[in-house]
């Protein structure tokens, strides 16, 4: 009874005015669309890629017969989790300063927040040319791992500034409050009840990083390299699946590897994306 009121309310607000319903029938039209070209590119994927994952390409050496990824998925997580620990402590520490220290008005501020949207705005491929710079030449690392890395950190820095810093702002005051009234400081109060609260949002950001990482090739191509093995530490290079699968392709023989390839990106990035949410969803409940 209830969903048809608010229907038969809906039906009298479109008919009484006729531009919310011409606005209603585009937003829908437009959500159709994106998802219909979503759902394309996914079996397009799929349709190309899966008939060729053979075992050959999970070999852990690769030649030149078996155009093997797993090395390639290897350098992906080494290049990860690198990434994450060099930005992620970065960003919700600038975050926290942000919103719970600068005062408002204060033009440092506004610089940090100026200098953080400027970044999220530049293409990879500059970022790309300055670590090849600035990482690869100027501090002597060459194409390594660790150049890779750093490169990806201050790609990735300004998303999760962004997205922590929204999910501090999001937390109640009210929480603030009931903890400074029980004579708890300021650090206490940020690290015991609002950071833990903002999880959730903080999440969120790990998980568009973790997208960007995994499917960067401009700037890696330029600090990282392209050698197609596992390396025996981070200051060697090593290709990751991304490039691997950009590689194959503009080679032009392996074609049917690179569609292997993006399927395995496609599943890797959903089940970053699922298992973010399920810790997403327990934090939450907690």
């Amino acid at each position: 009874m209830v969903n048809r009121k608010n229907s038969g309310e809906r039906l009298r607000q479109y008919i009484n005015h006729p531009k919310s319903l011409v606005v209603a029938i585009m937003v829908v039209l437009a959500a159709a669309l994106t998802f219909v070209v979503l759902m394309s590119i996914v079996a397009y994927i799929l349709i190309n890629g899966i008939p060729y994952i053979e075992p050959s390409i999970f070999a852990f050496k690769h030649t030149s017969e078996n155009a093997s990824l797993i090395p390639a998925l290897i350098n992906t997580i080494i290049m990860t989790i690198l990434s994450l620990l060099i930005a992620v402590p970065l960003g919700i520490f600038a975050a926290i300063f942000l919103v719970e220290y600068a005062s408002r008005g204060n033009k440092f501020l506004d610089i940090v927040r100026l200098t953080t949207e400027t970044l999220a705005g530049i293409p990879s491929i500059v970022y790309g040319l300055f670590g090849l710079l600035f990482f690869v030449d100027t501090l002597g690392w060459g194409f390594s791992l660790l150049a890779g890395a750093f490169t990806l950190a201050i790609m990735i820095l300004p998303i999760i500034i962004r997205t922590t810093e929204e999910a501090l702002k999001s937390v109640s005051d009210s929480y603030r409050e009931a903890s400074f009234g029980l004579g708890a400081g300021k650090l206490r109060t940020v690290f015991r009840i609002v950071l833990p609260s903002a999880i959730p949002g903080i999440l969120a950001g790990v998980i568009l990083a973790v997208g960007r990482i995994v499917g960067e090739t401009a700037a890696l191509m330029y600090t990282a390299g392209t050698a197609a093995n596992v390396p025996d530490g981070i200051m060697r290079s090593g290709r990751t699946l991304a490039v691997h699968m950009y590689t194959l392709a503009s080679e032009g023989l392996y074609m049917n590897q690179a569609y292997a390839t993006a399927v395995i990106i496609l599943i890797l990035t959903v089940g970053i994306n699922t298992l973010s949410s399920l810790v997403a969803r327990k934090f939450t409940k907690n």
